[in-house]
């Protein structure tokens, strides 16, 4: 193991660590393990009746599944738009899993703080919607290319998320096949 696989490795299990201490997941989501999926706000979710045609809970605003790299914009229950497609983050940045994300800001013209774009400058991610800490967001960007965690939409589709999503809107991230895992679990189809 090199020595950058073993700092990665102390890293991980320092924030396991202190996830687990301090007992907040992203997103602020209290949590009781390190799996999102046993947490209490997860169970919650698998409870729910499911959006049709999605993974996610019916009180959602707005879906991801990170296995099909596709979301949806959700109202009542009801798809009102999607599939669309979405780059995710790559590894050492993946996009997080959670259950209970909020918008907490939405800003048209955004530009990184943290991540150059191709030309070396701070990476454009029109049509921010952020919903996850770290500055996760939904926006438009190169569908080419992995996201440093964000969820990126072809610009359009960023548009139509931006001019959609409120501040306060329940936003899911899962993994489609681990979710309807669990949803059956928990309504005793397992």
């Amino acid at each position: 193991m090199s020595r950058t696989e073993r700092l990665r490795r102390r890293r991980g299990v320092l924030v396991t660590g202190l996830v687990l201490v301090a007992g907040v997941g992203l997103g602020g989501t209290a949590i009781a393990t390190a799996d999102p999926e046993q947490s209490r706000v997860a169970t919650q979710a698998h409870a729910e009746p499911a959006v049709p045609g999605t993974p996610c809970a019916a009180s959602v605003r707005a879906c991801v599944d990170l296995e099909t790299r596709q979301a949806w914009l959700v109202r009542d229950g009801k798809v009102t738009g999607g599939p669309f497609r979405v780059t995710t983050g790559g590894e050492g940045k993946a996009t997080p899993v959670g259950h209970s994300f909020r918008v907490y800001r939405k800003e048209a013209d955004h530009r990184s703080g943290e991540f150059p774009g191709p030309d070396g400058r701070p990476a454009r991610m029109p049509w921010s919607v952020f919903f996850a800490d770290g500055g996760i967001a939904f926006h438009g960007g190169d569908l080419s290319r992995e996201s440093a965690g964000c969820v990126k939409l072809g610009a359009r589709d960023a548009q139509r998320f931006f001019d959609t999503l409120q501040v306060g809107d329940k936003v899911q991230v899962v993994n489609g096949s681990v979710e309807r895992r669990h949803r059956a679990e928990a309504h005793g189809r397992a």
